[in-house]
């Protein structure tokens, strides 16, 4: 099988894409996962947030309920729902940014995310224009508001914070038409993944609530950006088809890659690969290091943080939004699926810090 399904024109990345170095549990999904995915769409055609079939379809088609399910498999179900929801409305907000219309510039992608989070704050600041997706927003807003803890507020507001200001910078990057190097990408690339996004939702579906001297220290903070840096380079393989007619390319890391090496995509993911697996092992050693002495919080906090690097790219590999790309196929293919490999050993198993300063602190606090 290819890397996606067949379609109009090849991928660029070859014919399959690479094994992923992952060697945690796998394949777990929440047991409420279709009553929550019946729930979330329901939701969606109550506010009317997609305007046509078309649009329906392609909004069903980030899987959104399977990727929420898949990253946090256990858990309280009415908060899966909300996170759920949460994740259908970004999706929709991302593939705006990322649909390169000419009227979204970097200016637009700021504006819209700074009125975004005063939102998130103030409910009530009546920034953002009327219509079908700012009264899901506003929705949305209400009821987080009422659910989480003021902490787990603010955990989610700066998870925001993160995947706006990172998609800004994206799209500032292509703008100026120039692809960022390396170290930049590793800096700041990961940031429009949303990962504190995701996982605050984690902690909060299965009641996990850590001290802010544990959450915020050195060691975990660094766990988390490895965890955010594997999850980006996998949807950035992943995804890749989706946004590959973009003029200027997409600022992705195989694009990167392939512009630091003076390669082709497909020349450039052996290294993005061998990177990412070496952050991938650097994961592994240090949640292990965390892990003892670990009370029952922080642990449950370290096995949420693999669930959803193992999650993400099981549901990565089944989404029709990838797997039959919209700048490829009409209408998603609801059977397109990814020929899905694991590989047992990383491509790269070295365990020293690569020549990248932006990720040097994570090697520290493994060797700490």
């Amino acid at each position: 099988m290819s890397a996606a399904a067949p379609g109009p024109r090849p991928s660029r990345l070859g014919e399959r894409l690479p094994a992923f170095y992952c060697p945690l549990p796998r394949d777990l999904v929440h047991p409420e996962a279709k009553e929550v995915e019946a729930r979330a769409v329901a939701w969606l055609d109550s506010f009317g947030l997609y305007p046509d079939p078309v649009e329906r379809a392609w909004g069903l088609a980030t899987h959104s309920a399977d990727f929420s399910c898949r990253v946090i498999p256990e858990g309280d179900a009415e908060a899966v729902l909300l996170f759920t929801q949460w994740n259908y409305w970004a999706n929709a907000v991302d593939d705006w940014q990322d649909s390169g219309a000419a009227e979204v510039r970097t200016a637009a992608v700021a504006e819209h995310g700074v009125r975004l989070l005063r939102t998130l704050e103030n409910p009530a600041a009546a920034v953002l224009p009327d219509g079908p997706v700012t009264r899901a927003l506003t929705d949305l807003v209400d009821r987080t508001h009422a659910l989480l803890t003021p902490f787990e507020l603010r955990r989610f507001i700066e998870g925001t914070r993160d995947w706006l200001l990172g998609a800004a910078w994206q799209a500032a990057r292509a703008e100026a038409g120039g692809m960022p190097g390396p170290n930049d990408f590793a800096a700041m690339g990961g940031l429009a993944n949303g990962t504190r996004f995701s996982l605050t939702w984690s902690d909060v579906a299965r009641g996990v609530r850590l001290p802010a001297d544990v959450l915020y220290s050195p060691a975990l903070q660094a766990l988390t950006d490895a965890a955010g840096f594997v999850v980006s380079a996998d949807n950035d393989l992943f995804s890749y088809d989706k946004d590959d007619h973009l003029e200027p390319p997409e600022v992705n890391w195989v694009n990167v890659i392939a512009r630091a090496e003076g390669c082709p995509p497909a020349g450039a993911v052996p290294s993005a690969v061998a990177l990412r697996d070496r952050v991938m092992s650097l994961f592994l050693r240090l949640r292990e290091r965390l892990r003892e002495g670990a009370g029952p919080e922080l642990a449950r906090h370290l096995e949420g943080l693999g669930q959803y690097v193992a999650g993400s790219i099981a549901w990565q590999s089944r989404a029709p939004r990838y797997a039959s790309p919209r700048n490829r196929y009409a209408l998603p293919d609801p059977e397109a699926r990814f020929e899905l490999r694991y590989a047992d050993t990383p491509s790269d198993p070295s365990t020293r810090p690569p020549a990248l300063p932006a990720l040097a602190r994570w090697w520290q606090q493994a060797d700490a």
